[in-house]
């Protein structure tokens, strides 16, 4: 099982943000561990992690991976600490290209989009509840075709692998793009 995590995400709040983390399970797509912070201090991306140990504590088998970008909550003392006690081992991005992270950045879009349509909220508690409730339907309700069409809740109970109902779109190689761009910049030298 991976457990990638997105930066935390912006959620308009009166007139400031509340900042959103979630631990997704790669396998199942369920989000496992969540939290509402009105800082973007390591707090709320400890408090995620947390619940996610909390609410797998019986479930949880070795050889677990835990990817992140390198956002300096995740680079923490507190949260390095709570992985090693864990014994997850701990995988962060090279470079910060985004499909380095893909699933988590995923997840945070569609919570942020398609579950709370980019709404603000009145206040802090409003917003932690609708939070709440789109994680709910999100694990329970919303099927992936990468988990053959089963919701995360319904993949979460499941072991084996599963069909995907998708095709990887022909994305170029960024190495590759990389390449292209250096050679356009030596031929574009004085």
């Amino acid at each position: 099982m991976i457990l990638p995590h997105g930066r935390p995400r912006y959620i308009l709040i009166g007139r400031g943000f509340g900042y959103l983390s979630l631990i997704t399970d790669a396998y199942s797509r369920k989000i496992v561990g969540w939290a509402l912070d009105e800082s973007l201090q390591a707090k709320g991306p400890v408090a995620a992690l947390n619940m996610a140990l909390q609410a797998n504590k019986g479930r949880m088998k070795e050889n677990l991976i835990h990817h992140s970008d390198r956002g300096v909550q995740y680079c923490c003392t507190d949260y390095i600490t709570l992985l090693k006690q864990a014994k997850i081992a701990i995988s962060m991005t090279q470079n910060g290209d985004p499909y380095e992270n893909a699933l988590a950045e995923r997840v945070n879009r569609t919570i942020k989009e398609d579950m709370l349509q980019n709404r603000g909220f009145v206040t802090f508690e409003a917003a932690k509840e609708a939070v709440q409730r789109a994680i709910e339907n999100y694990n329970a309700l919303r099927p992936h075709g990468s988990c053959n069409y089963h919701t995360p809740e319904q993949a979460h109970q499941m072991e084996g692998e599963l069909a995907q109902r998708w095709h990887k779109s022909k994305r170029r190689d960024t190495e590759k793009i990389q390449q292209e761009e250096d050679i356009l910049v030596t031929q574009n030298r004085p």
